[in-house]
């Protein structure tokens, strides 16, 4: 771990543990890391590789020596995917979303993100989960690069929702006054996405 690197440990709002232990309902441990993906790992040269950030506030694309720059943060935090398993105690390493953000600077009627990905894939969140203080745009996990097949080597991380937010192979950042669905959302996956409230589906959750 590189020196000054700030660790911050694995958070969710007290009532919601509370209600629900430390694991959320319906979910099951496992210490595997299943892969989840919708279409092929792409193949992405790192010399060529950007992450534009883009919409209201400041228009930004770092290469990735840019990005490296910027302040690194540790965050240990579980990961609950929606097919109903749980790998817990993760440690994530990469840079916090609110220090990717203050490059943007959006204004206040920036309430919405859009995750851009390469192959395509999007996913969105309001901008108010975005800045849980344990999201963070990681570049490696427990310790080593992320794999191809887990993101590499970018994936947001987003622990106070299902795995699908957080997406894989990010490469770009949209600020929105609206909310616009992204992949899975189109066809039927909630909006907001807390698994403490078991929210799966539009029937279940936002």
């Amino acid at each position: 771990m590189e020196s000054g690197l700030r660790v911050r440990p694995a958070y969710s709002p007290e009532s919601e543990r509370e209600q629900a232990g430390n694991l959320p309902p319906g979910q099951f441990v496992t210490d595997k890391f299943p892969v989840f993906t919708y279409g092929r790992a792409p193949e992405i040269d790192i010399a060529e590789w950007r992450l534009r950030i883009f919409g209201l506030g400041n228009d930004v694309t770092l290469a990735w020596e840019d990005f490296a720059a910027l302040p690194q943060t540790a965050v240990r935090a579980d990961l609950h995917c929606v097919t109903r398993w749980s790998r817990l105690d993760n440690l994530w390493e990469g840079v916090a979303f609110r220090d990717v953000m203050r490059l943007a600077q959006p204004p206040p009627d920036a309430r919405f993100v859009t995750i851009h990905c390469y192959g395509g894939y999007t996913t969105n969140l309001a901008l108010e989960a975005l800045l849980d203080p344990d999201v963070l745009l990681a570049h490696s996990h427990d310790g080593l690069p992320l794999a191809p097949e887990h993101g590499w080597p970018l994936r947001l991380v987003v622990p106070g929702r299902y795995g699908w937010k957080s997406a894989k192979w990010v490469n770009g950042i949209e600020f929105m006054a609206q909310d616009r669905p992204g992949f899975w959302e189109v066809r039927g996956y909630s909006s907001s996405a807390n698994p403490w409230l078991e929210e799966r589906t539009w029937a279940s959750g936002s």
